[in-house]
């Protein structure tokens, strides 16, 4: 095992995240002091971190003596003082600014000059707290997820007054704990938390707009989204629910106002209020879904409508035509070879950032008889698992219904959307990148350590830059350039980093 950079680490905090932090460096071959100023607290920490390293022999998955050797190597701290020896202390102690410059500054008065100080802050300003330390250069955040053992990526903080030298020795301990390092600068939300605010911020917005329920827009962001296959685990909501609104409202809330109100991170008010109506979650046995006994509740999905007849079917010139074309014959529709649609056809339409309305209007075609096609992702039969539809507010039923039909026909589900710009998956997917590729543009961190951070942090099946490079940067820049066009709201502003990109065909993980 590698040469440890710290000979004896402190923890300050027995919960959840500070027994995982103690768990961590105990079994990577470290001296560990736990303390917590509740010491019934502390004392089920210990117990709990020795119980878990007896179920990992059980498994298989650690030798005996390793275990024993581990909990040998984890000492309870019956006072602050007990820590006096520690060359690296790390705070997880409760959310609060005011509590935790307090205990820096306890801490300063114990340890070494020399001694490294971390906080496990998510959301707090590492240079505000160290703003209270009278060697603030010595202190850093270092970020755990948690279950900690289990999450695999750090965010090391280099805050304003941070001493390089302190993050260079932070990376090594997290590479020595077989973690993998991120450095962020300190920043609202440091990487994770912050390019984190594409996926529900933007799903809450279309449902604000009344563009799909909470069902139909979390199928379609685990099912129609598919990278080589991988694709979101769980929707927005469903997502909201098992973490708890109580816990993510404020962080969206947070981050808005840290960034000076920065529309990109604009929250909901659906959100505030269900959580002013106790509506958290799983814990509460309802959130956006129902939950009995700890079983989510979601409605059944509607059968796709009978048809009689299936007109013909006409589909209007873009990058996405042939596909489109080709998905309607091998699902059996009849395909007019046309300039213009004949009298009666379906008329499909492929539109990027643009509703099904603005579509049709900008092109000439008939309204009433004109129904948009996310293409984004594959829509051939066998090459996808949910295909997404939206009418215009003028579409005769008989044409939406013949459309969803046909799309049906191999029996892939179908989700019909009210007229909205960027469809679901559109709109949140160039939301996660335009963020992903701000914090690039403001180098809060290296593209490379951005898309790990996210990837591993959030368990996206890619980085927000990789993605943004599969979907094709220039298509992103599109998608977002007509929601900013159709709708004037800046949070869809495309930023410098994507259009510089875009323009000169380069990969959105390039560095300058």
């Amino acid at each position: 095992m590698s040469t440890s950079p710290f000979q004896r680490i402190g923890v300050v905090g027995s919960g959840a995240m500070g027994r995982g932090i103690a768990q961590l460096f105990s079994q990577s071959g470290i001296a560990v002091r736990l303390y917590d100023s509740n010491p019934a607290a502390l004392d089920s920490a210990i117990a709990g971190v020795a119980d878990t390293f007896a179920k990992l022999v059980e498994k298989g998955r650690m030798g005996a003596d390793a275990a024993s050797a581990a909990r040998a190597r984890l000492e309870p701290a019956g006072a602050l003082a007990a820590l006096a020896d520690c060359d690296l202390v790390v705070e997880a102690i409760v959310e609060r600014l005011d509590a935790k410059r307090d205990l820096f500054g306890q801490l300063e008065a114990i340890v070494a000059d020399d001694a490294v100080l971390a906080t496990n802050t998510s959301s707090l300003s590492v240079t505000a707290i160290a703003a209270a330390c009278r060697r603030p250069q010595r202190v850093a955040g270092l970020h755990f997820f948690n279950p900690v053992p289990l999450m695999k990526v750090v965010e090391v903080v280099d805050g304003i007054r941070t001493d390089a030298a302190v993050v260079e020795r932070l990376v090594a301990l997290t590479r020595l704990t077989g973690h993998l390092p991120v450095v962020a600068q300190d920043t609202p939300g440091f990487i994770v938390n912050h390019a984190g605010r594409g996926f529900g911020t933007e799903a809450l917005k279309a449902l604000g707009e009344g563009a799909a329920d909470i069902p139909t827009i979390d199928r379609i962001l685990r099912e129609q989204v598919s990278f080589d296959g991988r694709g979101f685990r769980l929707g927005p909501f469903e997502l909201f629910d098992l973490t708890g609104l109580d816990v993510s409202q404020p962080v969206m809330e947070s981050i808005y106002r840290q960034f000076y109100d920065e529309p990109r991170f604009r929250p909901s008010v659906i959100a505030a209020q269900r959580l002013a109506a106790g509506l958290t979650g799983r814990k509460a046995g309802e959130g956006f879904y129902l939950h009995k006994d700890g079983r989510q509740q979601t409605p059944a999905e509607a059968p796709a409508p009978k048809v009689a007849v299936r007109p013909p079917v006409w589909v209007a010139p873009g990058p996405r035509a042939a596909a489109l074309r080709e998905a309607v014959a091998a699902l059996e529709g009849v395909v007019q070879d046309t300039g213009r649609p004949g009298e009666h056809a379906l008329v499909l339409v492929a539109p990027l950032g643009l509703d099904a309305t603005a579509a049709a209007a900008e092109a000439g075609l008939p309204a009433a008889r004109t129904v948009a096609v996310d293409a984004l992702f594959p829509i051939a039969p066998g090459r996808c698992r949910r295909r997404v539809l939206m009418p215009t507010p003028a579409t005769l039923p008989d044409y939406r219904d013949a459309a969803h039909a046909i799309f049906a026909n191999d029996g892939t589900p179908v989700s019909m959307l009210r007229d909205s710009p960027g469809f679901v998956a559109q709109r949140v997917l160039a939301m996660i990148v335009s963020i992903g590729t701000e914090i690039a543009q403001q180098r809060i961190a290296s593209p490379a350590d951005i898309d790990t951070a996210v990837r591993i942090g959030l368990g996206y099946p890619l980085g927000p830059l990789a993605m943004g490079d599969a979907l094709g940067a220039a298509t992103v820049l599109e998608i977002l350039a007509n929601l900013h066009r159709l709708t004037g709201d800046p949070r869809y502003r495309p930023g410098g980093w994507l259009r510089r990109r875009a323009q000169l065909g380069l990969s959105l993980l390039h560095e300058d």
